[in-house]
């Protein structure tokens, strides 16, 4: 389906910065000969609904009654942002206590439909404590998302739980499909941990994860908890449901927190790229999120000043509200959407159809001109004036192209420069495009190419080119994966 899409649509995207970049190398083929930073996949990262997830306590702070507009734009949560740090610390207190209220009432049930007698729970009356550290975690539970990553040691969990003066409390949610044999034995892992008497009163396993659960829990998180195996993740929202209601984020960077983690708005757990043997790194990364937790994220919360305020953690949540609180908007995604895709995919559909289909006949006709031909075309050669040995920064290098079009016109393609730093071996690093111009013709179905390039950067640099198909009716010039390249090794 993926690839009928591909071959069929105009547009493409992902759904994050770094799952367009997984996509464009995992569909790389379909383009053969391009890079895959080439290849015509874009991305829109994912948002979420303001009002469905923003508690109301949150909300409030841009206004009492002000509704749900201003949490839709950037004015209301500069202005959520701008609320007092009592005020802040009072307003996570108070969505503390309420997720507390609605876990023990959920575990109650919970231990009730397992069997237990209701004499047997009193200990439920004191599990979790709204002025402990609260750490969230929850979502569906296929393997790549690492339901219980944290049990890979548990002696350290159990004493970051218990710590007698930096204690931490995780409340995990989480439901498995019908047929997933393999969630449903991670679940089993989980409960049974929670089930322990010297920790139950700090960790709790919610089942049947559902949205009324989720609008509890998410305000009443002061953390929120990502631990995907990195690049699996395409975009992920629970964080950014969470960040809407000043809980930092505790991640590994992937998904839209690769994007938008700026080391102030939570912290970013430590992968193990490149370790194929997966005991070996989950015990990498988990020991890597043993310590950030204990180093970094406890001492943060605990770091009290005077009036028993955690100055420190209440100005990483302000800036999380002010920062990613704009970001993470569904309404900004949908912008992106239409002026990005949905208008010109639109505008493109009208040309086509107009005058009975004329363009779409028109650029079909042009498409079998220019694949019978494509086998002919050629860089014949590739010069430029302003190299030496020793080139200063700022000093115009003329590229000058000379290409073979066989009975195609300069109208039917496009000559790119393609030009920037080189690594040690001389290939690009980030390369850059530029259109050249029709200089003249020098014999028949050959041309000549002209750019002036300014060399905008020290080190060494390289340069080349190429010719793609052009036609006003292509989304992109790579859309046809087609592409001419010189024979040769041409500037570097």
């Amino acid at each position: 389906m993926a690839l009928q899409g591909l071959r069929l649509a105009q547009r493409a995207n992902g759904v994050s910065l770094l799952h367009g970049e997984v996509s464009r190398g995992m569909f790389a083929g379909l383009w053969p000969g391009f890079d895959p930073a080439d290849v015509p996949i874009t991305s829109i990262t994912n948002g979420v609904h303001a009002p469905t997830w923003v508690a109301r306590e949150i909300r409030d702070l841009a206004g009492t009654g002000s509704g749900i507009e201003p949490i839709n734009g950037a004015e209301g949560w500069e202005t959520i942002a701008n609320t007092s740090d009592e005020h802040l610390w009072s307003v996570k207190r108070q969505l503390r206590e309420q997720l507390i209220a609605m876990t023990r009432g959920r575990l109650r049930d919970s231990w009730l439909a397992r069997g237990a007698a209701v004499a047997e729970l009193g200990w439920i009356d004191s599990v979790l404590d709204p002025d402990i550290l609260t750490i969230g975690f929850a979502r569906r539970v296929p393997s790549y998302k690492r339901l219980t990553l944290m049990l890979r040691d548990k002696d350290r969990l159990r004493a970051l739980l218990l710590d007698p003066e930096r204690p931490i409390q995780l409340v995990v949610a989480g439901k498995s499909h019908p047929a997933d044999d393999g969630g449903k034995r991670l679940i089993q892992e989980l409960v049974e941990f929670a089930d322990s008497a010297d920790v139950r009163h700090r960790i709790v396993f919610l089942p049947n994860y559902d949205m009324t659960m989720a609008t509890l829990l998410y305000p009443g998180c002061d953390v929120w908890l990502n631990n995907p195996i990195r690049p699996l993740e395409a975009s992920g929202t629970s964080g950014m449901k969470a960040a809407l209601n000043g809980a930092l984020n505790l991640s590994i960077l992937d998904g839209w927190w690769d994007e938008w983690f700026d080391g102030e708005n939570g912290w970013a757990i430590p992968t193990a790229d490149g370790v194929e043997d997966h005991d070996r790194r989950d015990d990498i990364e988990a020991d890597a999120l043993y310590g950030l937790i204990e180093k970094a994220v406890a001492a943060t919360f605990y770091d009290v000043d005077e009036s028993r305020l955690p100055r420190r953690w209440i100005g990483m949540v302000r800036h999380t509200l002010r920062t990613l609180g704009p970001k993470v908007l569904s309404t900004r995604m949908v912008r992106e959407y239409v002026l990005r895709l949905y208008l010109p995919a639109g505008s493109s559909s009208r040309e086509m159809e107009a005058s009975g289909f004329a363009l779409a006949r028109e650029v079909c006709a042009w498409k079998q001109r220019e694949r019978s031909q494509w086998p002919l075309l050629r860089v014949d050669h590739v010069e430029a004036d302003g190299v030496g040995d020793s080139v200063s920064l700022g000093t115009p290098i003329t590229v000058r192209a000379f290409v073979s079009l066989g009975e195609l016109t300069p109208d039917d393609v496009l000559v790119q420069a393609v030009y920037g730093r080189v690594d040690a071996d001389d290939r690009f690093i980030a390369p850059r495009h530029a259109a050249m111009q029709q200089a003249e013709s020098f014999e028949p179905g050959g041309w000549e190419y002209r750019l002036t390039l300014p060399l905008e950067q020290n080190g060494p640099f390289g340069y080349t080119v190429r010719i793609l198909p052009h036609h006003a009716g292509l989304a992109a010039p790579e859309e046809m994966g087609l592409q001419v390249l010189p024979t040769v090794t041409v500037g570097a």
